[in-house]
């Protein structure tokens, strides 16, 4: 059965945070997500890699992030649960290109939710458009070891293409740092995905208004 919502909402520009847990330097999720929501981040997605975490825990977390981006009308994005996102009504849903597939997602979570992507190579980004995501992750655009599974960096090559081409909304990902986050957006990136850089941050809060702060002042 499909859920169906109205006026499915549009990604916005800026920081698109991610959550992980065991690089935030002891502190909980929920602890991270009240910081980044002080920092003005305007997209936070739950992203939990340790098999140890129940179901039931991760729902509860959500539940708890969904309360607190609603409250704060930040985009809340749930990666791979499609059954969570449904359950705490998230604002979208991100899969991988080995998670269950773009159009089945869209049949569970019905027109109202957002999908994301992740691409690694143009021919990904062709298909993304046809298949019904609403974005696409493009990366990595430099080395990153934030989960097992990464793909080998794409670098800027893919990142260019995806810009003139890809038809959908884009969100760099991949070792993305306060140092290099002005080259990634002189490429044309306008939405930028981080995970240590801001999880593992001392001042969570203030890092993210240091990298506000630079793409600010690149527009």
């Amino acid at each position: 059965m499909s859920v169906a919502k109205s006026n499915k909402p549009q990604l916005p520009k800026g920081i698109y945070a991610i959550t992980a847990e065991a690089l935030s330097n002891g502190r909980t999720n929920i602890e991270v997500v009240r910081a980044m929501i002080a920092g003005g981040v305007p997209i936070i997605q739950y992203r939990e890699k340790r098999p140890y975490k129940s179901q039931r825990q991760m729902l509860d977390e959500c539940r708890e992030i969904r309360r607190l981006t609603h409250e704060a009308g930040v985009l809340f994005i749930v990666n791979d649960h499609v059954d969570i996102a449904l359950l705490v009504e998230a604002d979208g849903v991100h899969v991988g290109q080995d998670d269950l597939p773009v159009p089945d997602v869209r049949r569970l979570v019905g027109p109202g939710m957002l999908i994301g992507l992740s691409t690694h190579a143009p021919g990904q980004a062709r298909e993304a458009a046809a298949l019904g995501a609403d974005y696409i992750g493009v990366g990595p655009i430099f080395s990153t070891q934030t989960k097992a599974d990464v793909v080998d960096p794409v670098g800027f090559d893919y990142l260019d293409h995806a810009v003139a081409h890809a038809g959908l909304p884009i969100v760099a990902i991949g070792g993305i740092k306060q140092h290099n986050i002005g080259e990634v957006a002189r490429h044309g990136a306008r939405c930028f995905a981080l995970v240590t850089e801001i999880v593992g941050a001392p001042d969570i809060a203030e890092r993210l208004r240091g990298l506000n702060h630079i793409i600010a002042n690149l527009e």
